[in-house]
């Protein structure tokens, strides 16, 4: 998937439910959140819900806390419990469309995942037609063409076709075989096209990828995260000194001969307190869950997705991130002599147990050139790579070692069977080795070297491509004050080749499993939050240190266990769109608390200025509000429907753009500090004039 300098689009699982639907249940769920132990959970709309019930007493006795002054209290005293039981309601609505959006999803989620019937091997060969709920952790199953994989697990035996649409909204069906880095790991809930395969069950009932998304997507699982708790605090703080504020004004209103009455005091209480982004949080940190989700992405916990916001450090890998991956087998070139054949021969016996892409790429070229093998490939022993030694190979029954790997593990293994510090039976380690090594290396390719016993016969091009866009990614990042570090196991010259053109701001060569922690720990000591991705075992360690790791779904389980995220489509890049969406979210919250509490302004101008306008401050109703019953009312109402106009920006988040922290918060007060004191001070007045046309004050 190539990346853009955009954002990619989310791709839903499945099409949208109806809106008219999920308006509907939303609105019902709306009145069913109005319980005091949910309200409880909010304290600012915890406030207006009491204010509604208080008003709706002095609505049905006006008197109840004393002489109510005006013509009609019980009118005005009954629109005033209308409008705040509006804004409770429409508060709760916006809650419930964030959980709406997600449990349709859920829904449609849940319609992919069925009890299926599974074909479990027995230890004697057999097998047994089981529930797919009493499959456990290391059974092995069998699925042939039509089957629908019963559960989460890892290709053991065959080669399939698997379709993988009702889980990443991909229609192409994704080629599954054992020993792939990209290919070995099944879902369960997807179909099997073609064939037939042997899986290796790697989850319990209840935790495989589905039952997790459906949990992530409905929000059962959802707490809130560290940020909403310290605004939730910071709101409740707020509200309990205007309390305070509000509970001295009776006094001062009887020393003045201007007496409030109770209504009136309650409706000043909501006008100063934040009601916006009281109302719209939770539904930001839903909604903020549910983009993740859309990204065929599996967050443990929304904490994970807010630390993206915070990110200030990306490591990522050269390979499937930076480049396009899969590196091939371009060219052999010859060394000390050696002939074109000689070299795909050695070529061929190095990687004939080698199931990487690379492998069977070195593989199929030697093959094109005419290549074969001299001995049983059952007479002989596969030699994995490994990041210590940084080789892989065959070794033979006459003992006979064939090698392909880095340069200087080449050499270092060529010295030890040598016995010398720098010759072999065929001579110095020449030049021509380092010079082959240094121009594929400029070239921004990964040379091979490759041997037999303590004879080097030549190098291997692998060619790597990037990925295009990429840059502009990366350049994205810095804009936002993201530094980025690529980590590769290339060696130096070729490391710094791919980093000068991908444009990425460090890179680490020659990097092991510990290179990464260590990177990560350096980072995190300068106070820095680090995220990265990883697929393998030898990543867990690392994953498990950064604070946010993403793992692919196609890596092994000790990686996903390790990370807080697990990307579906295990598109290594994504790690980069996931940071953009904490980005936004937080930007979002931001954003819609600024407007918020700018909003208060001109409320205060509205209801203050008509409240005491018996002692001359009404001189400062600059709004002209027609009277006091008007301007409370106008204030109220706007109060109230601001909170579903705000539901949609909420829901998909201001739009991203790639600054610093300084400059977004330079962009956000101009935007929504100045349109939250202009917005509020039109939209009052042309309410006043709209109630004093209609009789209502």
């Amino acid at each position: 998937m190539t990346p853009s300098t955009k954002p990619r689009q989310e791709r839903k699982h499945t099409p949208k439910a109806k809106s008219g639907g999920l308006y509907m249940r939303a609105f019902q769920q709306a009145f069913i959140k109005l319980h005091p132990r949910n309200m409880l959970k909010n304290p600012v709309m915890f406030v207006v819900w009491l204010g509604t019930i208080i008003t709706a007493l002095v609505t049905i006795a006006p008197n109840l806390f004393g002489p109510a002054p005006g013509d009609n209290p019980r009118l005005f005293n009954g629109l005033i419990t209308l409008i705040l039981f509006l804004t409770v309601v429409f508060a709760n609505f916006a809650e419930a469309v964030a959980e709406g959006r997600g449990k349709a999803q859920a829904d449609a989620l849940r319609s992919a995942k069925s009890d299926a019937k599974a074909k479990k091997l027995l230890a004697d060969g057999s097998i047994q037609e089981v529930s797919s709920t009493a499959l456990r952790r290391g059974d092995q199953i069998k699925v042939i063409a039509g089957d629908i994989i019963p559960a989460d697990g890892e290709v053991i035996k065959g080669i399939a076709s698997v379709d993988e649409s009702a889980i990443t909204g991909e229609s192409a069906p994704v080629l599954k075989e054992p020993g792939s880095d990209i290919a070995s790991s099944v879902t369960g809930g997807t179909r099997i096209n073609s064939d037939e395969l042997i899986i290796r069950v790697t989850a319990d009932p209840g935790q495989g990828f589905l039952d997790r998304m459906i949990s992530l997507v409905e929000g059962a699982s959802r707490s809130k995260t560290p940020n909403e708790i310290a605004l939730t605090v910071l709101l409740a703080v707020l509200t309990q000194v205007f309390l305070v504020v509000i509970a001295t004004l009776p006094t001062v209103s009887v020393y003045v001969n201007s007496p409030i009455s109770i209504a009136v005091l309650i409706a000043l209480l909501v006008a100063l307190i934040p009601t916006t982004i009281g109302g719209l949080l939770s539904a930001i940190g839903i909604a903020g869950m549910d983009r993740v989700a859309q990204f065929n992405v599996i967050a443990t916990s929304g904490r994970a997705v807010e630390a993206c916001g915070d990110i200030n450090t990306l490591i990522l890998d050269k390979t499937g991130t930076i480049t396009l991956g899969n590196r091939l087998a371009e060219e052999f070139i010859p060394v000390n002599g050696h002939s074109m054949e000689k070299v795909a021969k050695v070529a061929l016996e190095s990687s004939i147990f080698d199931e990487t892409p690379e492998g069977k790429s070195i593989v199929k070229l030697a093959e094109k050139l005419g290549a074969g093998l001299d001995f049983d490939p059952k007479q002989a022993e596969g030699i994995e790579f490994s990041a210590k030694t940084r080789m892989s190979g065959t070794d033979l029954a006459n003992e006979v070692q064939i090698r392909k790997g880095a340069v200087d593990a080449i050499k270092g293994f060529v010295r030890s069977r040598s016995g010398s510090a720098g010759t072999s039976r065929s001579g110095k380690l020449t030049p021509e080795l380092d010079t082959t090594f240094e121009r594929i290396s400029r070239l921004g390719g990964t040379p091979l070297a490759l041997c037999k016993n303590d004879e080097i016969y030549g190098v291997i091009y692998l060619k790597d491509i990037i990925k295009p866009g990429i840059r502009e990614r990366f350049d994205q990042m810095r804009r936002m004050g993201i530094k980025t570090i690529m980590l590769t196991g290339d060696n130096r010259i070729t490391a710094s080749v791919i980093a000068e053109e991908a444009g990425v701001d460090d890179f680490i060569a020659e990097a092991t499993p510990e290179d990464k922690i260590e990177v990560i720990r350096t980072e995190q000591a300068q106070g820095k939050l680090v995220a990265m991705t990883g697929d393998g075992t030898n990543d867990a360690p690392a994953l498990a240190q950064a604070n946010v790791g993403v793992a692919m779904n196609t890596g092994t389980q000790a990686a996903k266990e390790a990370a807080n995220m697990v990307d579906l489509d295990s598109d290594p890049t994504k790690l980069i769109d996931i940071v953009t969406i904490g980005k936004q979210l937080l930007i979002t919250r931001g954003a819609l608390t600024t407007f918020s509490v700018a909003n208060d302004i001109a409320k205060y101008f509205a209801i203050l200025p008509a409240i005491f306008s018996g002692i001359g401050v009404g001189t400062l109703n600059i709004m002209g509000l027609a009277s006091t019953q008007s301007a409370v009312l106008s204030a109220l109402i706007y109060n109230a429907l601001v909170i579903p106009a705000l539901i949609p920006l909420a829901l998909t988040g201001v739009k991203f753009r790639p600054l610093t922290a300084d400059k977004l918060l330079q962009r956000n007060i101009f935007i929504y500090g100045l349109g939250g004191v202009l917005i509020p001070f039109i939209a009052i007045k042309i309410i006043d004039v709209l109630i004093v046309s209609i009789g209502l004050a």
